[in-house]
């Protein structure tokens, strides 16, 4: 299945960064136990992996360092 969009923001909740896959109505969300300076390169590699390891396609990313959820 093709996700729609993919979203990768830090949650200074939980001090570590959240995916946040949608595709259509269905959205899920994945934590990353990754330090806040990760490299985006490496974010978005890891949010590729969450993807495809919950069923999805991803090509479209959209990274976040300054929002807190």
């Amino acid at each position: 299945m093709k996700a729609d969009r993919v979203e990768i923001t830090w949650d200074s909740q939980k001090s570590n960064w959240l995916v946040r896959i949608e595709a259509g109505e269905e959205v899920v969300r994945r934590h990353l136990a990754l330090p806040r300076e990760t490299p985006e390169p490496t974010l978005r590699a890891a949010a590729q992996k969450i993807a495809e390891d919950e069923g999805y396609e991803a090509s479209n990313f959209s990274i976040a360092h300054a929002a807190s959820v």
